[in-house]
């Protein structure tokens, strides 16, 4: 049996969502939430995590990440940075852009596509749970 740790730079992208995948809904179980991978991103989810009558659809991301496509559809967005997983409702994250970012024409009239940072902004941090 091989039992020695991957390098996560090294992985292809799928093998990448599948480890992010695992951490998260590790993390999750934490609290009490069973996770279930779902195939075809129902709803714009990765997977969700149940809990008692609780819900959360999630989407699975590299880094910090807001798009149109997720706008109204109640997803949380779970990322790894600098090895803590985070978590934020994306409506939350939606509004907050656009009360402290200089936003582009395309932007304003929402047509599809979105944006990522490298590194989280600091006034994302009161949106963001870290598990």
């Amino acid at each position: 049996m091989d039992l020695s740790k991957v390098t996560y730079e090294n992985l292809n992208a799928k093998q990448k969502e599948n480890f992010n995948y695992h951490k998260v809904a590790a993390a999750l179980a934490d609290y009490g939430y069973n996770s279930m991978r779902l195939n075809d991103d129902w709803q714009g989810a990765d997977f969700i995590a149940v809990k008692g009558d609780s819900m959360l659809k999630v989407q699975l991301k590299g880094r910090f990440t807001i798009n149109h496509n997720y706008k109204g559809k109640d997803i949380y967005v779970a990322f790894i940075e600098d090895g803590t997983i985070k978590l934020y409702k994306h409506d939350d994250a939606y509004q907050c852009v656009r009360e402290h970012t200089k936003l582009t024409e395309s932007w304003n009239k929402e047509i599809g596509g979105g944006h990522s940072w490298k590194k989280t902004p600091k006034y994302f941090e009161s949106i963001i749970i870290k598990l």
